[in-house]
C-alpha cells in the first residue's frame, strides 16, 4: 500500500515534471504526466474520502477492490465524492484533463502541440488544488 501522503507527493512531482517537459518542448510527455498527476490526486482524494491510510498498489491489495483499479479519470472522480463540484465549478479544466488516455504513452512522438500541453498543465494545476 502506498500512503496517501506519498500519492499526493508523487502527483505534485509529476505535474512539476510535466512543466519541465513543456519548457523542453516535450509536449507528448508533458500531457501524459499531467493526466497521471490528476489520476494520482484523485486516488489520494479517494483515500481521504474513505479514511484509508493509503491506496492499494499490489495485485493482492486490490483483490477486494477491483473497481478502484482503474486509470479512468471519470470513474476515479466519481469515487472521490467531488464529481458534482468538479464538473460544475471546473467544467473547462475537467473537460481538458478528462480527454487524457493512459495509452497516450504509446502515441507517436510529436502528436501533441505546445498550446495543448500548456492548456493541459494549466487545467491539471487547478484541479490538483481543488480535488
Amino acid at each position: 500500500m502506498i500512503t496517501t501522503k506519498n500519492v499526493t507527493e508523487i502527483a505534485r512531482a509529476r505535474l512539476e515534471d510535466a512543466s519541465i517537459l513543456l519548457v523542453s518542448k516535450r509536449y507528448d510527455g508533458a500531457i501524459y504526466l499531467c493526466g497521471y498527476a490528476v489520476e494520482l490526486a484523485l486516488k489520494a482524494k479517494i483515500c481521504h474520502t474513505l479514511n484509508w491510510p493509503g491506496y492499494p498498489s499490489t495485485t493482492g491489495e486490490f483483490k477486494d477492490y477491483q473497481s478502484f483499479r482503474t486509470h479512468d479519470l471519470d470513474v476515479l472522480l466519481h469515487l472521490t465524492g467531488r464529481e458534482e463540484f468538479i464538473k460544475t465549478s471546473l467544467f473547462t479544466e475537467w473537460s481538458t484533463v478528462a480527454q487524457w488516455n493512459p495509452n497516450a504513452r504509446y502515441q507517436t512522438i510529436g502528436t501533441t502541440k505546445g498550446p495543448d500541453a500548456q492548456s493541459m498543465i494549466s487545467a491539471a494545476k487547478l484541479l490538483l488544488e481543488k480535488i
